[in-house]
């Protein structure tokens, strides 16, 4: 199928069909950053071999899997938490609280690999219990992680790491979980925008039982209507 708009209209009027081979790259990563939202922040610590701290957000992180748990972030170019996983097989996931909205935008700056975003950004590193990057000690959350794996495709770089420790502050604990809205996260759209958590709801899962049970009683008059 070929595309429907060489470019992206000023106004929609038919439907769009479009590949990343269609449209500039910049103009497919604001559709693709626009349509899957929102989006978690993994807010990465790494360190260099010589010891230099390292801070950097992405918004390609999520959780990958329970058994084991893993989690991975996507890195566009060789960036320096990549660097320096490649000498320190280590990250830290620190979790962004909207109280750290400014601080986490500002270590998304070319920081020199040299540069040591913590101090920068005024944050506090704190020791990791089971890796050797630093925590944010601001940070309220925070996923411990061993590097296992980086598959590259020609500019994408997608670090996976295994979860080998959590903390979590005692201010976003309630009723024996994480409360979200205690957590309050920082939630990624496209371009320059962020959001809140906003209205929060519950949806229980369907059980076969049930819905066999539903679609039977529904079913009924139907199958009785045919017989008579």
């Amino acid at each position: 199928m070929t595309a429907s708009h060489t470019a992206p209209p000023r106004v929609l009027e038919t439907p769009l069909e479009v590949g990343p081979d269609d449209w500039a790259s910049r103009d497919f990563y604001f559709l693709m950053t626009a349509l899957v939202i929102p989006r978690p922040i993994g807010w990465i610590s790494t360190v260099s071999a010589n010891g230099v701290r390292n801070l950097a957000p992405y918004s390609y992180f999520n959780l990958m899997g329970s058994d084991p748990f893993y989690c991975a972030f996507g890195s566009t170019g060789v960036k320096d938490s990549l660097r320096n996983l490649r000498e320190v097989p280590e990250f830290v996931a620190n979790i962004v609280t909207m109280d750290l909205l400014d601080r986490m935008n500002f270590t998304s700056g070319d920081f020199p690999h040299e540069e040591d975003e913590f101090g920068w950004a005024g944050l506090t590193p704190g020791q990791s219990a089971k890796v050797r990057p630093y925590r944010v000690s601001e940070a309220k959350a925070h996923l411990e992680c061993e590097l296992v794996q980086v598959v590259s495709d020609r500019n994408t770089n997608i670090v996976i790491g295994r979860i080998v420790h959590a903390h979590v502050e005692p201010s976003v604990w309630k009723d024996g979980r994480v409360d979200p809205r205690l957590l309050d996260p920082v939630c990624r759209l496209s371009g320059n925008g962020y959001a809140s958590l906003g209205e929060l709801f519950s949806v229980p899962r369907p059980k076969w039982d049930e819905v066999r049970e539903t679609a039977g009683q529904q079913a009924m008059p139907r199958a009785m209507k045919r017989k008579s």
